[in-house]
């Protein structure tokens, strides 16, 4: 999350992949070089706040969203940052993978 230049996540698999995109203060998913989703945030280093989930309707159903929130939190993780989710979507994908709650800043997380 920082500098400017894409940063891919991790090698893209089954034409899926995540890129950070730092001046745009968003994670893309793309599939087979489409964006499909992405998460927007504000970064306050050692703090990331995740504040939008949107995966678009043509790739809706596919399971986008749920690999999306685990790649960001995976790099929240990976970069030693707290997580703020202010999105409702990230919120509740913490609250029901209990693997990610020690991300938490302490702020609530935001039932939706």
């Amino acid at each position: 999350m920082t500098g400017a230049r894409p940063r891919p996540l991790h090698p893209p698999t089954a034409a899926i992949a995540t890129v950070d995109r730092p001046d745009q203060r968003r994670y893309e998913l793309t599939v087979d070089g489409e964006v499909a989703g992405w998460v927007t945030y504000r970064l306050h280093e050692p703090r990331v706040t995740f504040i939008h989930t949107e995966v678009l309707p043509a790739f809706a159903g596919r399971g986008l969203a749920q690999r999306l929130a685990a790649d960001v939190l995976d790099d929240a993780r990976a970069r030693g940052l707290r997580v703020r989710p202010l999105c409702p979507y990230i919120a509740r994908y913490i609250r029901e993978h209990p693997a990610y709650q020690d991300l938490l800043t302490g702020v609530e997380v935001r039932h939706g």
